[in-house]
């Protein structure tokens, strides 16, 4: 049966989430909760009886690290794996590797809540999720979508805003309401797609 079955998996807790600073493209490990939630994604989809054909993910170790994780622990581990900076976090700039409560010190909340969560406003030196989605996005229609629609079964684990930029579109969010989204890490949501490309389905296995 054509399933036409993408999973989206956002990396678990990266030591830099913990310490509550922006990571963008700085390449930080998991923490010990980042290394359960990889785990636990990879069991609740053995659970869903999920096997698949091809893995994509970024070139940050915390995401390869989450992937590695669940391929584990779903009995997947011989799965080809292709890694591009495409699927990377969105580049923060200047503010990477600074505290956000210390930014907020520096810039004010609200300047400071503009970069993170505005479509288009981008932080100093860094990339909004416009930019992101103008990367991640024809990335996804060239490599990712097509295998999608051929059949094969295919589980991408990036960054909150590359998976940001990709769900805008799946789930047809606007430039207004893609602010309010917040993806959680190691979290699957399981996309069966149409022929058209357009969702037919939509599981988010949160906790």
């Amino acid at each position: 049966m054509n399933d036409r079955l993408l999973v989206l998996v956002r990396h678990g807790q990266s030591e830099w989430n913990l310490k509550n600073l922006f990571t963008g493209w700085r390449d930080v490990d998991l923490t010990e909760q980042g290394v359960k939630e990889a785990r636990e994604a990879g069991r609740k989809l053995k659970a869903q009886g999920l096997v698949f054909d091809v893995a994509y993910t970024s070139v940050l170790k915390r995401a390869q690290c989450t992937l590695d994780l669940m391929l584990e622990e779903m009995g997947q581990t011989g799965l080809p794996v292709v890694k591009d900076q495409a699927l990377n976090e969105r580049d923060y700039g200047d503010l990477s590797g600074l505290n956000k409560d210390d930014a907020r010190k520096k810039w004010g909340e609200e300047q400071v809540h503009i970069w993170r969560r505005s479509y288009d406003i981008a932080p100093p030196g860094g990339e909004s999720l416009k930019d992101t989605l103008a990367r991640t996005l024809p990335y996804y229609n060239t490599e990712i979508l097509p295998r999608v629609l051929r059949g094969e079964r295919v589980l991408v684990v990036a960054h909150g805003n590359s998976l940001r930029a990709l769900v805008m579109v799946l789930d047809r969010h606007t430039t207004e309401t893609i602010t309010q989204l917040n993806i959680d890490t190691g979290v699957p949501m399981i996309y069966r797609l149409n022929a058209d490309s357009t969702v037919k389905s939509k599981l988010n296995l949160a906790a």
